[in-house]
C-alpha cells in the first residue's frame, strides 16, 4: 500500500466520517484511480469510522502547509 498526494486527494471531498467501506463505495462512484481502491482494500477493517484524509495517511499535507504569506513579498 503506497499513498501519493495525488492518490490520497481523489478522498479529499469523501463524505467524513466514514468507514473503509464507505470510502471503497466513494472511490468507485466518483471514479478514482484503481490505486486508492486497492490501497483502501488492503487497510485493516476494524469498523472503525475514519474522521478525516489524515486517519488514513498522516503525512497528507494540510491547507496551513501551503500558507503564504503574503506580506513577505
Amino acid at each position: 500500500m503506497y499513498w501519493t498526494l495525488e492518490l490520497a486527494s481523489k478522498l479529499e471531498d469523501a463524505p467524513w466520517p466514514a468507514t473503509r467501506e464507505e470510502l471503497i463505495d466513494y472511490a468507485m462512484r466518483s471514479g478514482a484511480p484503481m490505486e486508492v481502491i486497492e490501497n483502501l482494500q488492503e487497510m485493516e477493517d476494524e469498523g472503525e469510522a475514519y474522521e478525516c484524509i489524515e486517519d488514513i495517511w498522516p503525512d497528507y499535507p494540510s491547507k496551513e502547509d501551503f500558507f503564504f504569506n503574503e506580506e513577505e513579498y
